[in-house]
């Protein structure tokens, strides 16, 4: 993927799914706002962001898994998902400066608090080129004490595992398989979707 493509945005409006808008964001974004603070009660940015459901998530059929990528964690040590063998992942591919990756995020981390005594990880990759301490900043601003700071900067895992936008998030299963992904900002903590993610990564 070149430069100019990395670095364009998909138009706000998204991608529309199962009749609800899923925005999405490409990986490289040029400069824009380090952080975005999250209304209580309000979704940020012009338009309001639309969260879908578990009912946006598109099946990977067969399970695979997916393609080997290093990302990093907040120290800059090297991660990656093989070390996580026998835990449920939900790996959420996310930037501060993405709306609807913003809009998602409590729901993330209220998913990260229901599912954590079933063996169940929700990893979020940043994509922010501020790094770590960009990161920290917003879930600071933000209340997210729930969730460990991860990061693809130059995107390169989101490369490896074909994300077209952001948010991606990709459900992965004991077995290191892929098992299905959404494309846009869903309702994570509903209990329809922890039911259906306590089913799918076993």
């Amino acid at each position: 993927m070149n430069t100019t493509t990395r670095r364009a945005l998909l138009t706000a409006g998204g991608i529309v799914a199962a009749g609800t808008l899923a925005a999405v964001a490409l990986l490289r974004k040029p400069g824009g706002p380090a952080i975005q603070t999250l209304v209580p009660g309000a979704m940020p940015g012009p338009p309001a962001v639309k969260v879908g459901t578990i009912a946006n998530l598109r099946r990977t059929e067969p399970p695979a898994v997916p393609a080997a990528a290093v990302f990093r964690d907040g120290e800059g040590g090297e991660r990656s998902l093989a070390e996580h063998l026998g835990h449920g992942l939900v790996v959420n591919l996310w930037a501060t400066w993405c709306a609807p990756c913003v809009a998602e995020m409590p729901e993330l981390q209220a998913l990260a608090r229901a599912v954590a005594g079933d063996g169940i990880l929700v990893l979020p990759l940043s994509s922010d080129r501020g790094g770590a301490e960009v990161v920290r900043r917003f879930y600071a601003a933000n209340g997210i004490d729930a969730l460990p700071v991860l990061l693809d900067p130059r995107g390169e895992a989101a490369r490896a595992w074909g994300a077209r936008g952001l948010p991606t998030t990709l459900v992965i299963d004991r077995q290191g398989r892929e098992r299905g992904r959404v494309e846009g900002a869903i309702d994570w903590a509903s209990a329809a979707t922890v039911a259906e993610l306590r089913q799918m990564v076993e």
